[in-house]
Order: structure tokens, then sequence, then C-alpha cells
């Protein structure tokens, strides 16, 4: 079902898991307790995860890969970036649209040909940090009605605007996660 991709020769081992039970219980790798908190925490909580990437980019390791199951701090900040810039739209469809559906996003993909491996360490943590406010703004503005306009991922999965929030956050969350504990 989902193919092995490069990069430089090392495999990116594509994740194929349906992340959305992240809902319903709180993440046994990471902790991430998407019920745990008010909505309204939605916004600083983003920043907050924003603030961790800089000084990880700045290691001189953060291209190196610890395992082949595993990226590198720089592709994980890539991926957590654009994670950033694609919820931020999907959310504004939300807001704009009657239950728009979401085209497919293949993050393994975006990372080869986007290279993530290639990217400069210092331009990713200055664009994830403009992605994440830019989020965190969107998600301080929405007004009380707003957090329950649905949305549909190209699964099937539905969302709510305060749903695609805690799972959007338990992603950067759990990345965090992820570099913290290689």
């Amino acid at each position: 079902m989902y193919a092995t991709t490069y990069i430089r020769g090392m495999p990116i081992t594509p994740d194929s898991k349906d992340w959305t039970w992240v809902l319903e219980r709180p993440c046994r790798e990471c902790g991430f307790d998407a019920e745990s908190f008010p909505r309204e925490e939605m916004g600083r909580r983003l920043r907050a995860n924003a603030t961790i990437w800089r000084p990880e980019l700045a290691t001189a390791d953060a291209r190196i890969r610890p395992n082949p199951e595993r990226w590198s701090v720089l592709e994980y900040a890539c991926h957590v970036r654009d994670v950033f810039r694609i919820f931020d739209w999907r959310v504004s469809l939300m807001q704009s649209e009657e239950n728009p559906q979401f085209p497919n996003w293949d993050q393994d993909e975006t990372a080869v040909v986007e290279r993530y491996d290639l990217q400069e360490s210092y331009s990713v943590a200055l664009e994830l940090e403009g992605a994440a406010a830019t989020l965190a703004d969107r998600f301080d503005a929405l007004r009380a009605e707003e957090w329950t306009r649905p949305g549909v991922r190209s699964n099937g999965s539905v969302f709510t605007i305060e749903s695609i929030g805690r799972y959007l956050l338990h992603d950067c969350v759990h990345h965090a996660w992820d570099i913290e504990s290689q």
C-alpha cells in the first residue's frame, strides 16, 4: 500500500497509521492528551511548540537521522512547518466554506520532493515560527460559533475546527517528543 521512498539513499518508512484516535485517548508515546486543556489555549500551545525547534535545529547533528525509522531533526522541523501551513489553510477553508473536503497531503512525498534533508536549518526555524504564529493567530481570533464548523479529510475523517486543532497540536507535540527521545 505504501512504498518506501528514499532521500540520499536513506529510506523513509511511510507512516500509514490513522492518528485520529488521539482525539479519544492520550497518546501512549508522547503523553499528549487532546482533551486536557481548554480550546482557547490552542494558539498559546502552538506558539510554545514553535520555540523548541530553533535550538534543536542549531545542533551539529540536526541533519543526521538517528536510524532509518526516524527522520532527522531538520526533516521533522520541515514537516512541522508544513503541517502548520496546511492546517492554517484547512482551518481557513472551514471558516469560509460549508463542510469543505481537504485534498490528500502525502507527507512522505513532500519530504522527498521538497528535499527536507537539504533545507537550511536557520531558514526552516524562522519559517516554522512564522507559520506557527500565523496559525496561532487564526485560532486566537476564532469566534465561539466557529469552533464547531466542520471539514472532511480525504480519507473521510470528519473534523470540527476544534478537533482539527487538537489533532494538529498532537502532531507537533509528538514530533517534539520524537526528536527529544532520539
